[in-house]
């Protein structure tokens, strides 16, 4: 493997994304910390973290960059009638860290998460400046609702940053990511992040796209004013899919 360089521990600067490696795919930079401030200066360049709790923190850049244009959003027609049928109830912001936990715990797909407690708190904190958010989905259980399913991610100009989402009910995590789609249209959101690929989100529209062009899609839109509220608690989601 190449050298990778360490991070200064008293800066919060990155090396140009252009340096990572082509293998692994992406990989930038070591060490560092999990602070708000870092992880903002790194969403701001394209990069983000991802590494196993107890090894170095790993910071990342792959190219191509999977995303998702929310106009081409692949929404199908079982999802619809799932939306449309009331069977949940979507929220945003309302129990960030629950979401996050939820992300977090394990899968029978994998073995292990990367979400570590350290990792909670720092988007916690991220999440009450008013730069992190979360989507839920509830399900009446009995004379309760649950929280059966949910996404969080970063918003920084006009670009959805996607972390993580998870499903205990089936399609909960697409009714999730449906409804976020659906207001960020609102807001004219160009893109959202969705980091590296997968088959689910292939299914559900998304693209992978050259590093450079990605780095440009940063320029053009993750430092423009935002047109939305910093904290999205209040927002009423609609079914109007």
């Amino acid at each position: 493997m190449a050298q990778i360089p360490w991070l200064d521990p008293s800066s919060i600067l990155f090396p140009s994304p252009a340096l990572a490696l082509n293998d692994p795919n992406g990989l930038l930079a070591i060490g560092g910390d999990l602070s708000p401030d870092r992880i903002l200066s790194a969403y701001r360049q394209g990069i983000f973290p991802w590494f196993n709790p107890g090894d170095p923190i790993l910071w990342w850049s792959p190219s191509p960059r999977t995303v998702i244009f929310p106009e081409h959003l692949h929404i199908s027609k079982s999802l619809r009638k799932v939306i449309r049928s009331g069977t949940y109830r979507v929220s945003f912001d309302h129990c960030f860290t629950d979401v996050m936990r939820a992300c977090a715990a394990p899968r029978a797909y994998a073995s292990g998460t990367w979400i570590s407690e350290e990792m909670i708190a720092s988007y916690t904190e991220l999440h009450k400046r008013g730069h992190a958010h979360s989507v839920e989905v509830w399900k009446t259980q009995g004379e309760n609702e649950e929280l059966v399913g949910g996404l969080y991610g970063m918003a920084l100009g006009k670009i959805f940053f996607g972390e993580s989402m998870f499903s205990r009910a089936d399609n909960a995590s697409k009714v999730a990511l449906a409804f976020l789609v659906d207001q960020l249209k609102v807001w004219d959101f160009k893109l959202i992040d969705c980091q590296v690929a997968n088959d689910h989100l292939f299914s559900l529209g998304a693209v992978e796209i050259p590093r450079e062009e990605f780095q440009q899609l940063l320029v053009d839109f993750a430092r423009v004013a935002p047109n939305y509220p910093l904290h999205w608690s209040n927002l009423k989601p609609e079914d109007d899919h």
